[in-house]
């Protein structure tokens, strides 16, 4: 079991020569205390803001979400991709949560067609111009925005955009896992009750109840290698054949809203990992463990970073908005 009183990170990745040697059933797994060397290898892949760059360069981020009854989780999701460092935030959601969504800030571009007759048609022509898609923030369970929420992830998957998946999105996993099957660009994002569901949905018999490693690692084998984040105590991310665990201090305060500020900043990150691979940025840790794991990492730490400072100030009153407000002094501590 991992433990906030270990605040290493530990990495699994298949054996390398001068690193000691763990085995786990025929698995060999590499165990690092270095944490240093992965906040370095997210520095490595953060761009450098300068004046060559135009509107959108950092990043424009879809959120699909939002209904009559969740309207803040739309906007915390979308909100925290642009604090983090996109530049252009859009939420697809349904008619009803447009005006609550909009008046909740200017900074947002809020399209209100996710219930049209014609939703999957209009959305995708503006998701051809996004760089990554977060789906599930506020959706709900509706039948036919579940729908057109599946063949909207369809569309994305043939356009090859990068995707996180959590909330009611993991709800529309977890009834048909084919959706995502063997995706190598998506990220899901469950916490322990998403994760126990999907488990068993997808393998067929329960998780082990000390949340191993091993059955985060079993999941994405069984999915197909997707990125998966199962958030908790510490963070476990794995895509089959590696596993990162985040132990950033968090805290134990769990008000609503904080996945979706995870689900928004991971976006933006997932965004610039991709960008720094084309590019081929060099950072052994980076090319090891590839976009989709940095970038899961780096949002995890941020997030958790966000929570701790926010309720070191706020106690038990602390809220979603009080850690959106540490996104930037956060970023600035851990990765400036």
């Amino acid at each position: 079991m991992f433990t906030l009183a270990n605040l290493a990170v530990h990495i699994w990745s298949s054996g390398r020569t001068g690193v000691p040697m763990y085995t786990a059933g025929n698995r060999h797994l590499t165990t690092l205390y270095d944490s240093c060397r992965l906040l370095e290898m997210i520095k490595s892949f953060i761009p450098v803001l300068s004046y060559d760059q135009h509107k959108g360069s950092c990043g424009r981020i879809a959120v699909l979400g939002g209904c009559q009854e969740y309207t803040g989780a739309p906007y915390f999701a979308a909100i925290s991709s642009l604090k983090l460092g996109a530049d252009l935030s859009h939420v697809f959601c349904a008619k009803e949560a447009a005006a609550v969504i909009k008046s909740y800030s200017p900074e947002l571009i809020v399209h209100p067609i996710l219930d049209s007759p014609c939703a999957v048609d209009e959305t995708s022509v503006w998701l051809q111009r996004m760089h990554c898609l977060v789906i599930g923030p506020g959706l709900g369970r509706d039948q036919n925005l579940l729908k057109t929420t599946q063949d909207l992830i369809k569309r994305a998957k043939s356009m090859k955009l990068p995707m996180v998946i959590d909330a009611d999105g993991l709800f529309l996993v977890t009834e048909n896992p084919e959706i995502i099957k063997d995706y190598n660009k998506v990220v899901l994002t469950p916490n322990v009750a998403e994760f126990k569901r999907l488990f068993q949905a997808v393998l067929g018999h329960p998780a082990d109840p000390q949340g191993t490693v091993q059955d985060v690692i079993r999941l994405s084998q069984a999915l197909g290698h997707v990125t998966i984040i199962k958030k908790g105590e510490v963070d476990i991310i794995s895509d089959g054949d590696r596993a990162l665990v985040c132990c950033q201090p968090g805290s134990p305060r769990r008000c609503g809203g904080q996945g979706d500020l995870l689900s928004g900043t991971m976006g933006t990150f997932l965004h610039w990992a991709y960008m720094a691979r084309a590019a081929d940025i060099s950072n052994v840790v980076f090319e090891t463990y590839g976009p989709n794991m940095c970038a899961a990492y780096a949002a995890c730490c941020l997030t958790r970073h966000c929570n701790h400072s926010a309720f070191q100030k706020s106690g038990r009153s602390m809220t979603t908005t009080d850690m959106i407000a540490e996104i930037c002094p956060a970023f600035s501590s851990l990765y400036q």
